[in-house]
């Protein structure tokens, strides 16, 4: 009787702890893309730069088979990666599209009036875009950065966006 009541804790424990690690591996996953600003690009003006990603599949494995939901933008940064010491004085607004095959793109980030001499600086999120579920979990994550320059830079400046998107497991 002993040994049948202490294997069903040991295996309640594990299942446990089983959903407790799916659900921290499942809770966020990050995505990251570099924006060249080149030297020569007008002020008062937007410019658009896109970079594909690989999906969700990448961190959780499989399209919209993928074990997640309520997927939801949780944190987005930019920051100057080159010049070393750079900073973001030259910005005058940032704004961070997503969209992927079949969906249209949702603004999940956003700055403007950006006054920093600061090497970062966390965007404004949108959380009117609701859940992103569909743009996340299909073929390919497209991400628009669409920034514009108050002051032109005397050097070519490389920007790294940092997105993070948080979800809850499916049941």
């Amino acid at each position: 009787m002993k040994n049948i009541f202490s294997l069903a804790i040991v295996s309640s424990m594990a299942l446990v702890s089983c959903g407790a690690v799916q659900s921290i591996v499942q809770n966020t996953f990050p995505y990251t893309t570099n924006v060249l600003v080149s030297t020569g690009v007008p002020t008062d003006k937007e410019v658009s730069s896109t970079a594909t990603a690989s999906n969700v599949q990448t961190w959780v494995g499989g399209n919209n088979n993928a074990q997640i939901k309520d997927v939801r933008i949780s944190d987005a940064k930019i920051s100057v990666v080159s010049p070393t010491g750079g900073n973001l004085s030259a910005l005058k607004s940032v704004k961070i599209y997503i969209s992927s095959n079949g969906t249209s793109e949702k603004l999940v980030a956003s700055r403007t009036s950006i006054d920093t001499n600061s090497s970062s600086l966390n965007l404004d999120l949108n959380n009117d875009t609701g859940f992103l579920d569909s743009v996340v979990k299909s073929a390919g994550l497209n991400v628009r950065t669409v920034y514009e320059l108050k002051n032109q830079t005397t050097s070519d400046m490389n920007l790294k966006v940092a997105l993070n998107f948080s979800s809850v497991p499916q049941r």
